[in-house]
């Protein structure tokens, strides 16, 4: 009986795809591997049997089922499914252009959810499957320069919590996944956009984020490697989290915002219990 998993996972070419398929493939398991180009190369890399690359753009819809069908006429099942491929923007919220936010949007949000779409239906005939979907610190808090990026993460985060509850009576599971700063090529222009229109009043503000992602690319603190390593435990735990901040970075900057949020509520606190109808039992 074959024990070990089936993994599909997208943006497979580099960083966290590429970091997570190689510890997947060194735990012995079988990975179908998306890339938008590149598939001789990862192939190459790897040069193993339990290794499948599809060529795979996440927006395409019609071309992620098929790949879906392919994944699956070749390995036979799929049992963890990581959403990884997605791209920052980086830019004022109002610098960014339409064009520009829904582009992104087409990646990190529809791309994702034509994914799920795709594979759900076989996750819920084995009645098993686990959705990683990869969001960032920036899901959970919205620093200046980074509202439009985090803007598609708060989205994943609210889509995960929710896919959870809907997923689990299935005994299917789904985590959101909260990296940091990761010393990966993110900040190096392969994963990430600016805005083509700078606006000089936010320079004090999304202005330095541009400078210091520039100045901090290559020295973050967190180890990709690592971080693969703890999906791999993710992906193998019987009672997986909903949420799984990852890096110290992340953390704090988590406690940060909901100790903030807890004293907003408590300075406010007469307000935001005053707006129920009269004839609603008010809470001892």
């Amino acid at each position: 009986m074959e024990t070990n998993s089936v993994w599909f996972i997208t943006g497979a070419s580099r960083g966290f795809g590429f970091e997570i398929t190689k510890a997947a493939l060194a735990n012995g398991d079988k990975v179908i591997a998306t890339v938008r180009k590149g598939k001789e190369q990862l192939v190459a890399q790897f040069n193993s049997d339990n290794l499948f690359v599809i060529e795979m753009d996440v927006t395409n819809e019609e071309l992620v089922r098929s790949s879906v069908n392919k994944a699956l006429a070749h390995f036979g099942k799929i049992d963890v499914l990581v959403n990884n491929a997605g791209f920052g923007l980086l830019s004022a919220v109002e610098e960014g252009s339409d064009s520009e936010v829904r582009h992104m949007f087409d990646t990190n949000v529809f791309g994702l959810l034509n994914v799920l779409r795709a594979v759900l239906p076989h996750f819920r005939r084995q009645r098993s499957g686990h959705v990683i979907n990869i969001s960032s610190v920036g899901g959970l808090t919205g620093p200046a320069g980074w509202g439009l990026y985090s803007s598609t993460k708060f989205a994943v985060e609210g889509l995960t919590e929710a896919l959870a509850k809907e997923l689990a009576p299935l005994g299917i599971y789904a985590t959101a996944v909260e990296p940091g700063y990761f010393r990966t090529n993110f900040l190096d222009g392969s994963s990430l956009t600016t805005a083509k229109q700078v606006i000089d009043d936010y320079a004090e503000t999304s202005g330095q984020m541009r400078s210091y992602a520039t100045e901090v690319s290559y020295k973050q603190p967190g180890d990709p490697k690592k971080l693969a390593k703890a999906i791999i435990k993710l992906a193998e735990a019987e009672q997986p989290p909903v949420h799984l901040p990852l890096g110290n970075d992340t953390l704090k900057a988590y406690r940060n915002k909901t100790d903030a949020f807890e004293l907003d509520i408590q300075d406010w606190l007469d307000t935001v219990k005053s707006t129920d109808h009269d004839d609603v039992r008010q809470p001892a």
